[in-house]
């Protein structure tokens, strides 16, 4: 089962706040989650977040991915190891962003 952990919207319409949940990767992003691991309200100034770092730390310890948006809730809030990540998957993609673009030598053809 690959388990992810997510934000849930709740609130009213245009006045969402979130719930971080720790949910399979299959169900819907407002449906049956696993666990409730905290809260994110980007509504108020700053916005509030409350996450419960230790069980945050033991689902990443048994596999849990966070997404990218949690990913940065989490570095907010303190939980070890999610800001290295964060780098050196930045600096993967960055890595791969240039291979890409850098120009490919066309293949030489042999004259007959």
């Amino acid at each position: 089962m690959a388990v992810k952990i997510r934000l849930m919207r709740m609130g009213m319409k245009k006045a969402p706040t979130y719930r971080v949940v720790v949910a399979d990767s299959r169900s819907p992003r407002d449906g049956r989650f696993i666990e409730n691991i905290g809260t994110y309200n980007p509504a108020t100034e700053p916005s509030s977040v409350q996450i419960d770092t230790d069980k945050a730390r033991a689902w990443i310890a048994k596999g849990a991915q966070p997404t990218e948006a949690v990913a940065n809730l989490l570095a907010i809030a303190g939980v070890e190891g999610i800001a290295e990540k964060k780098a050196a998957a930045k600096a993967l993609r960055a890595r791969q962003h240039e291979a890409a673009a850098a120009p490919k030598a066309a293949p030489k053809r042999k004259r007959a």
